[in-house]
């Protein structure tokens, strides 16, 4: 390895550890994982035994209340764990109000047929939906669009390949909605919870990791704040020994006219 290689191998290793943070961070890690699968999972598995579809809500709803009091303890933040929320109660509210308990996973499923849609249709328009989501985390926000086009190539790839993951976890999933039973469709929806997300989220990271690095644009903010305010204080300097030099000739006249 010559001395040139090194510094090149280092800041590629760089840029993969930024890369996999803030997918760790924009994706909620293996906790928000656990957050997202535990609720259907236990509705699933006690809609099993007992066939309770209220029993199943309650329990599935209490859980992801309890994951949240336990992210406001701990402080942490809370986004994942609200989602999480969101999503059960929606699911309680579809499964009560129709009495069929395969309507607790309708909206998970409506949803995520939007998103996988969502995905695709923004990327067609040019701004994909990925680059959106992880700009803000990048600190980037939105100048890939027209000042890093490798990366908003990357973001493209990225968001195809989410929308196409999500389109065919959709295929498999509502042809089963309308043929199989609740507890068939409740362990295959459980199955296909993390693989597929694991996958994108794989392929993301495959795809920034080779792309160029982000702007960080508040850098470049807090740049421009600081070099504004060092020629503020220079034009200040300026002045004020220009004010001085004035000065100095008509406090000598004075002196010799007294």
């Amino acid at each position: 390895m010559t001395s040139l290689d090194k510094p090149t191998q280092d800041t590629e290793q760089d840029a993969r550890a930024v890369t996999e943070a803030a997918l760790f961070e924009a994706f909620g890690g293996v906790r928000g994982m656990v957050e997202t699968v535990l609720p259907g999972l236990l509705f699933v598995t006690i809609y099993t035994i007992n066939k309770d579809l209220h029993l199943s809500a309650i329990a599935a709803l209490a859980v992801s209340l309890l994951l949240v009091v336990v992210r406001l303890v701990m402080r942490d933040t809370v986004k994942h764990a609200f989602s999480g929320v969101f999503g059960v109660a929606f699911g309680v509210v579809f499964a009560m109000m129709t009495g069929n308990a395969k309507d607790f996973y309708l909206p998970g499923m409506l949803y995520t047929l939007g998103l996988g849609l969502a995905y695709i249709i923004t990327t067609l328009c040019g701004v994909p939906l990925i680059g959106l989501i992880l700009g803000p985390v990048f600190k980037e926000n939105l100048s890939w669009r027209t000042r890093n086009p490798g990366r908003k190539k990357a973001y493209a790839k990225a968001s195809w390949a989410w929308g196409l993951i999500l389109l065919a976890k959709c295929a498999v999933l509502f042809p089963l909605y309308w043929w199989a039973d609740t507890t068939q469709l409740g362990w295959v929806l459980i199955a296909l919870k993390i693989p597929p997300f694991l996958l994108a989220v794989w392929l993301t990271w495959v795809f920034l990791a080779k792309a160029p690095a982000p702007i960080d644009v508040f850098a470049e903010m807090e740049a421009e704040e600081k070099a504004a305010e060092e020629r503020a204080a220079q034009e200040r300097t300026a002045q004020e020994r220009t004010a001085a030099a004035g000065s100095e000739p008509n406090a000598g006249r004075h002196r010799r006219e007294a």
